[in-house]
């Protein structure tokens, strides 16, 4: 008991201090922006007195990015659950719409893949199932950036294109559907515990890129945790062994998720709710023909210009559902 107490005491200490470290750094921010602000009003004030045009085009320009930084700090405080700021797995998956969902898919892995970009982010494709016909019918991806899951979880849904297909002869309009899931990556000292009888581990050749050795070893694993039916799958490695810890971690995220939800009838919110990924249980609706608009369903929230959100421009929907979840309406 005494061995048990001190292990929970060390970690609360633990939890203590690095919620201090993130309140310090956050402080840091706000004085800084608060500084920013303060030098830009000066030197607006010296344009005014001086009739300084061109100074003022440079007034313009540090105020704009203050701007851009305000607000994403305004995101950051959204952003106070214990995993949002670890790294994410996010998976899509193509829907409803055959070879034109599975182009979707890649749209938005293409999508997710210049947000994480604009973001500072690192994608790693953990594993990808694609089409000799054309697009993806899966990939699982890492997103290893700071807050990557606190931004990302609001992306999980059912997503809705309506366009006129590239793949029909005809020119006829077509709508197509993918879902996003979006779990935290894990550290190690997680209080999961999984029994080994529990999970039925296989292992097959990779497939996709990766040269002569990742297709002439069975170095891909997949786990299937038999109580929940919760399968996860890694293949981004050329060691077993490392695609085995992956493939765990992504688990063990899963598995968190379901226990937070207190509710093992309710595992198909884990699995990603989207049994049906079609019509009428999307979250965001890409509408390329007969007019241009990405409309948020949960919060309305809508923009004209598709081309900069299939982009990577996202932040609008991103930073909209993070508000209505904080005002207790999502």
């Amino acid at each position: 008991m005494l061995e048990d107490g001190f292990w929970n005491d060390n970690q609360k200490a633990q939890e203590i201090s690095q919620r201090a470290n993130r309140l310090k750094e956050k402080l840091k921010n706000v004085e800084d922006l608060s500084t920013r602000l303060e030098d830009a009003n000066i030197l607006l004030e010296l344009c005014i007195d001086e009739n300084d045009d061109d100074s003022l085009i440079e007034v313009k320009k540090h105020v704009s990015e203050l701007n851009k930084d305000v607000k994403d700090m305004q995101l950051k405080t959204l952003l106070n659950g214990e995993y949002d700021k670890n790294n994410a797995i996010l998976s899509i998956h193509s829907g409803a719409g055959g070879l034109d969902a599975q182009d979707w898919a890649e749209m938005l892995m293409r999508m997710y893949t210049r947000w994480s970009e604009r973001k500072g982010c690192r994608v790693i494709i953990l594993d990808i199932l694609s089409d000799t016909e054309g697009g993806i019918k899966s990939v699982t991806m890492m997103v290893d950036g700071e807050y990557a899951y606190g931004y990302l979880k609001a992306e999980k849904g059912v997503h809705r294109l309506v366009r006129i297909s590239p793949f029909d002869s005809s020119g006829k309009r077509h709508t197509s559907f993918a879902s996003i899931d979006v779990l935290p990556e894990l550290d190690d000292d997680n209080n999961i515990q999984i029994n080994q009888s529990d999970i039925r581990i296989d292992t097959y050749r990779a497939s996709g890129a990766g040269g002569q050795h990742i297709n002439k070893t069975d170095s891909a694993v997949r786990i299937t945790h038999i109580p929940t039916g919760i399968v996860v799958q890694c293949q981004n490695q050329r060691s077993q062994h490392s695609n085995k810890e992956t493939a765990m971690k992504m688990l063990m995220a899963k598995l968190i998720e379901l226990k937070e939800l207190e509710n093992k009838e309710k595992i198909e919110d884990i699995q990603g709710k989207y049994n049906q990924i079609a019509w009428g249980s999307q979250i965001r609706s890409y509408v390329f023909h007969p007019y241009t608009m990405v409309k948020d369903h949960r919060t309305n929230l809508e923009m004209g210009n598709i081309n900069s959100v299939m982009d990577g421009d996202i932040d609008t929907f991103i930073n909209g559902y993070l508000k209505q979840g904080l005002s207790g309406k999502g």
